[in-house]
Formats: C-alpha cells, structure tokens, sequence
C-alpha cells in the first residue's frame, strides 16, 4: 500500500506550498495529460494518465512509496477523493483543495450561487441534468464529452434559458460565452467547460435580505403542503372532476415526481398537478387542447414560482415530440390517450376514470403494455364543520400502472 496518497485540487493558479512539498516527493503521479505536464511533477516518478478513478486507485493501492492525485478544482466536490476513500482500497488520503470549477465559473460571471443547483452531466445522466435545467432558474453543469453544452441545448427544445458557457477555466485557453440555448448546438466547446443555465419564471417570494439559509432551492418557498386546497387554483373558478386536492394527493403520491424527472401531465386544467409536480422539483410539460386550461395554468406557475412548459394542443397527436417522460398523469382523454402514452414506456402512469368500466378498459389497456395495474375506489366528502353536514362529495376509480422493467 502507498505510504501516503496526496489528492492536489488545481484550478490553474500557481500550487501552494503543501502542494509543491507533496508533488516534489511523489513517487507515483496519477492526473490528466495536463496535470502530469506541470513542471512541478518529479522527472523520476511514476505517472498514470487518470482514465477510470477506480483502476488507479487498485494501482495505487499497490504502490509502495508516496502517491499524489492531480484533479482539477476542489478535487471533494464531484471529484475523485469519493472513489479514493472507497473502503475496498484501503487508502488514507490527505486533501489539499483549490477552489471548484462551479465556483470559478459563477465568479466569471460574477453571480452568486448559493441558490443554485449543481449537476453532472454524462452520457447516462445527461437526461436527469436537462430535466433539473427545465425545472430550476439556476443550475451549474458540469459537462463531460458527449454529454457538453450543444446537447443540453439539443434537449431543451421548446424551454428558453441562457447558458453562460466557461471552457478551459484556469488556463491560457480560458473563453467565457453566453449564448441563449437554442443556439448552444451551433458551436463546437472545447473541454473541460462548465455551463451555467439560467432563466425561466421567477419564484413566488422575492430573495431573502443577506441571502438565505440552504444550499439551492430553499424548501420553504410557497405554502406548506404537498397538495394546496382547491382554492388556491383556478382563479375562483371550480376544478374539474379531476383535479380534486384529495384525487391530487393520491396522484402525486403513485407517480412520486423527483428531482430529475420529467412528468407529462395530460389534460392540465387548472395546472394544479402540474404545479404540485413541479413543487416536488421535478420539470413538468403541462398540455391541455383548452387555451384557457394552459393560460390557467401558468398562472399557476407564476403565483407559485414554479417552471412549466406548457403546450397547447390535442393529445394524443401533440404527445409525438415532446421528450421522453418519466411519469405521467393522464387527466383527460380516455383509454386512447392511455394508450398513447402506454406506447412511450414510462416508468409510472396515473389516471382516474368516472365508472367501472371505464377504469376496467383503461386497465387492460396498461396490463396489455406490460404494465402492472392497481385500481382503487376513492371517495371523498367534505363536511361543513359549524353543522358537521355534507357539503360536497366525489367520487372516483384511480388507475395506476407501474412499467417493472423499469422500477422503481
């Protein structure tokens, strides 16, 4: 085993003492091409071009004398100090950090960023990344190849944000860009950059004086509750049969929407789902046929500092370009939308029908799509309490399918 692993952070300024005095005696250096071409790297150490974290650490773990990791930024923020100190090898490593690559870029851009989200985008996670980039108005991503800023400008077709696009930062070859997203998959970037996205609706509250409490969004922000009453929607207008708080609550809580998702919510009314998803932080695409349904529906989402898209169109034609979803609440159109978006495959699908067999022929439909189908018989009543009568009841099948080949 190493006598000792030195995991150096270098954002391009010159390395600070206890960096040098642990570069000079390495005899082993694992960094990337840039890293091992530093002069400050020992002529007779070992060098390992850092590819996979993991099968240096193995070589590492191997080594017997003093090792040194060379990675860019603060090598503790989405750095390589997680895999080093995973107990299967082993290693006592000591950190000297630099500041992070996310810092460097908001300081280029001179904003802060402690209510911004923080992401990182690779081939297999670049999906989630753009979903965060939909729901949120500040998010930091950090890229890789493949997976850099025209493909995020790719995938957010149909949301404008503006990307402030940092390449190279700590070099020579630094260059700071701000283009708007629908322009960002014209140019080439260089690696490694950070994009910053920005944009979309504002919250609900103005910011705090002096700032606020917790990193990223604040979870205070806009009224207690997962489902708000049915008050708080519409403009003073009745909800449809469908979109009652209690039917919502029992909606949101089989779709479960999370950071990252995307959630259609089909048939939006009110937009008082779709808000409600969008709350839980997932992005949401509200689409409804009724342009006074979509027009209610941002309202919704201005009043409460949430981002959706909303798309204004007939489903199940208007379904064919959006991107893929996560989850889906169908709220209008019947088993031929349900089958529309069963043909999608998306991990969860919730809708409610007003009859037996309404709800039995919507669930052959999912159960025939591979999904497995729960039914349940939900039924609600709102009492007066000064006179403890009945004021209101409804009464509704809820529809849920889950896709097990993609569970959870």
């Amino acid at each position: 085993m190493a006598d000792r692993v030195t995991v150096i952070g270098w954002d391009g300024s010159p390395l600070t003492a206890a960096g040098r005095g642990a570069l000079g005696a390495a005899t082993l250096v694992a960094g990337a091409a840039h890293h091992l071409a530093l002069p400050e790297v020992p002529p007779g150490a070992e060098r390992i071009r850092l590819g996979s974290v993991a099968l240096a650490a193995r070589r590492i773990a191997g080594h017997r004398g003093t090792a040194v990791v060379l990675a860019d930024g603060d090598p503790g923020f989405f750095g390589v100090v997680r895999t080093l100190r995973a107990p299967e090898f082993g290693l006592e490593v000591e950190v000297v950090p630099a500041v992070s690559s996310v810092a460097a870029a908001f300081a280029r851009a001179g904003m802060p960023w402690d209510d911004a989200q923080v992401v990182v985008a690779h081939r297999r996670t670049l999906r989630r990344a753009v979903n965060v980039c939909r729901a949120h108005t500040k998010v930091a991503v950090l890229t890789s190849p493949g997976a850099g800023p025209a493909e995020l400008g790719l995938l957010m077709e149909g949301v404008h944000r503006t990307f402030v696009i940092c390449e190279e930062l700590g070099t020579e070859r630094e260059q700071v860009h701000v283009v708007t997203s629908d322009k960002a998959a014209d140019h080439a970037w260089r690696d490694p950059n950070v994009v910053i996205v920005i944009g979309g609706t504002t919250g609900a509250a103005p910011a705090p004086e002096g700032g606020g409490w917790i990193a990223g969004r604040d979870p205070a922000t806009g009224p207690r509750g997962w489902v708000l009453p049915d008050a708080q929607y519409g403009d003073g207008a009745p909800l449809g049969e469908g979109e009652t708080d209690l039917l919502r609550a029992a909606q949101l809580a089989r779709l479960g929407p999370r950071v990252g998702d995307l959630v259609w919510d089909i048939g939006c009314g009110s937009g008082a789902f779709a808000t409600e998803a969008a709350r839980a932080g997932a992005a949401v695409i509200a689409v409804d046929r009724d342009l006074a349904a979509c027009m209610r529906s941002d309202a919704a989402a201005r009043k409460f500092g949430v981002q959706l898209q909303i798309v204004h169109g007939a489903a199940p034609h208007v379904l064919e370009n959006l991107p893929e979803p996560d989850v889906v609440r169908v709220g209008g159109g019947g088993a031929a939308v349900v089958n529309a978006v069963a043909d999608r495959r998306p991990q969860r699908i919730v809708t409610h029908a007003a009859t037996r067999d309404a709800a039995e022929l919507v669930g052959r439909d999912l159960t025939e799509h591979g999904y497995q189908v729960e039914c349940a018989l939900l039924q609600s009543v709102e009492l007066d309490t000064r006179a403890w009568t009945e004021t209101e009841r409804n009464v509704a099948f809820l529809l849920s399918g889950v896709l097990p080949e993609r569970a959870p």
